[in-house]
């Protein structure tokens, strides 16, 4: 019976009776060279970047695959493999090549062996895989760097959570562990550190009120104000509300109300009638058909009278060009009249001859 050989190692299996007077030189071969490279043997591989590079386990002879640590050389990297075949057996890998080396059967998947990388690798018949996933305990000479997984420090300062070396970029809504007190940043402190509520009450805490800061003007775009004892107001408001007891109210808005029993209309300055208004007698300045403007910033209301040689006739008070109001001389005769002129509005009077009285409360 001629010699077979062993499924995974390649192992010669002599059949009986044969080899006669090469016993002994088959044996030593088995035993002294193949199943020692098997079990300890040490071997150097050449690779190179984007190639296959393809090892063998020989019938009765020695091959790379057979040795149980292999280190690979050369250049490595993307698309660079070590092709070995599907006997069953383990492979100790030391990858000191330039860049990473897949260790696989041929047409399959392997394991992607970084450079500088030892890992224990297993073909199981089909394919390469690692061989071992847990370890019971494990104690390392130095500390296992936050690249890899670890924290990269030797002792903890902490507890129940990892301490990290190096100040890390924190992203979504981070939370201290319960119990922990965070370290209040120093006032005056304006660098981007994270400031603890204690920080903030500290740093808000003497804001004082409006009239105390660096800025004595603060623009005030919507919103409510209160607690105020006086309050300027200017620019143009469409709609500004004043509510609570008041004693001076200046400035100008579209729309102005009120409240509260302390105020009144009497208080503002831009309303017909205000306390700054009197009685003028105009009727030297102002004569019939003449333009004039009300540059007061104030409403103002007009008063006349006149006599006219004639009864009948007709004296008519423009406003912006529209009529306002209109009246008959009677038979004594003698005719008077009263309109509101708004501010910067333009306003006359027409049909008269002779002035007896024009006033303006202004």
């Amino acid at each position: 019976m001629s010699s077979t050989y062993s499924t995974n190692l390649a192992i010669e299996l002599m059949g009986a009776g044969e080899q006669a007077g090469n016993w002994g030189s088959t044996t030593n071969t088995n035993l002294g060279t193949l199943i020692e490279q098997a079990i300890s043997g040490y071997t150097t591989q050449a690779v190179v970047t984007g190639t296959d590079t393809t090892i063998t386990i020989p019938n009765g002879a020695t091959g790379v695959a057979r040795n149980m640590f292999i280190e690979l050389t050369g250049t490595g990297g993307a698309s660079t493999n070590l092709i070995v075949p599907a006997n069953k057996k383990l492979y100790f890998i030391y990858n000191n090549s330039t860049g990473a080396v897949t260790v696989k059967v041929s047409g399959q998947t392997g394991i992607s062996v970084p450079a500088a990388a030892k890992i224990v690798l297993v073909s199981n018949g089909t394919d390469v895989v690692v061989a071992t996933n847990y370890l019971a305990s494990l104690t390392l000479g130095a500390a296992l760097p936050v690249a890899s997984g670890g924290t990269g420090v030797t002792t903890s300062t902490g507890s129940g959570a990892n301490v990290l070396s190096v100040s890390p970029t924190f992203t979504g809504t981070p939370t201290l562990p319960t119990g922990t007190i965070a370290v209040t940043q120093s006032p005056g402190n304006n660098t981007t550190a994270i400031a603890t509520t204690a920080f903030v009450t500290a740093a808000t805490g003497t804001l004082g009120t409006m009239s105390t800061q660096n800025a004595n003007n603060v623009a005030i775009t919507g919103g409510t104000v209160s607690g105020l004892s006086s309050l300027g107001v200017s620019g143009t408001a469409t709609a500004t509300t004043f509510s609570g007891a008041g004693t001076s109210l200046t400035g100008t808005a579209a729309s102005l109300s009120i409240g509260g029993s302390a105020a009144s209309a009497t208080d503002a300055t831009n309303i017909l009638g205000n306390s700054t208004q009197y009685y003028q007698n105009v009727t030297g300045s102002r004569s019939y058909s003449v333009t004039y403007t009300n540059s007061t910033g104030k409403p103002i209301w007009v008063w006349f009278s006149s006599n006219q040689p004639r009864s009948g006739a007709v004296t008519e008070c423009y406003v912006n060009g529209a009529l306002a109001c209109y009246t008959h001389m009677d038979l004594y005769p003698r005719a008077f009249a009263c309109f509101v002129v708004p501010i910067g509005a333009t306003y006359y009077i027409t049909g008269g001859s002779n002035i007896d009285y024009w006033l303006e409360l202004r």
